[in-house]
């Protein structure tokens, strides 16, 4: 299994039934892949539509239905589309239950630097300070190093997204998560040790007693 099918599957176990979900570009994009056709979640696009479906087939794509990173995508019945006042009054007024992003850099402490301008890594902010300001969850999908630079630093040294840290991170190598503020070891990927993890990932990380296998 590849490294974003991989942190993708992952993230999709977190989601519950009514839940309104927004993904963000890039792997986050892949979650919707690996929902469970009985697990009736909301999928939420910024530019302006809940229910959103799959990449349409070929031939099949409208001009007009497009995510917030301008791909294609579908709409499934019953969805609903709207203006972009109306989209950021979801997600600003706490309407939105789960936001996966990706990421540049998480911190320490949760907190996320996922955009820059410099180089044009990414074309700009977008609605990720709105996203993790705003969602009731915050969950980011990513590698864990990029180019052999680990992505979970002990201070991010890219512009933060918000203030606000994220609740939960994965990667192609662990789940980590935050309780009372430190960063935590939940589960190892298959085939991935503790002490793997650690040596690739810059942040001090508090590892539990017991470190079970991810859930895929």
């Amino acid at each position: 299994m590849d490294a974003q099918t991989l942190i993708a599957r992952r993230v999709a176990l977190e989601l519950r039934p009514g839940n309104l979900v927004n993904l963000g570009i890039g792997i986050p994009t892949l979650v919707a892949n690996y929902i469970p056709p009985e697990l009736k979640v909301f999928f939420q696009s910024e530019n302006g539509l809940i229910g959103t479906g799959p990449i349409p087939e070929q031939g099949m794509v409208h001009p007009h239905l497009t995510d917030a990173g301008g791909r294609p995508i579908s709409a499934l019945p019953g969805a609903s589309t709207f203006d972009s006042a109306m989209s950021f009054g979801l997600i600003r007024g706490g309407h939105v239950d789960v936001t996966v992003l990706g990421g540049l850099q998480v911190d320490c402490e949760g907190h996320l630097a996922n955009w820059m301008i410099p180089g044009k890594m990414v074309p700009g902010m977008g609605g990720a300070m709105d996203l993790v300001t705003g969602a009731k969850r915050v969950i980011v999908a990513m590698q864990h190093a990029a180019k052999g630079k680990s992505k979970i630093v002990q201070k991010c040294s890219l512009p933060l997204t918000s203030s606000r840290p994220v609740d939960l991170v994965v990667t192609d190598l662990a789940v980590i998560s935050f309780p009372g503020g430190q960063m935590t070891l939940l589960e190892t990927a298959p085939g991935v040790s503790v002490a793997e993890v650690m040596a690739v990932t810059e942040a001090d990380l508090l590892i539990p007693e017991t470190v079970p296998q991810m859930r895929i």
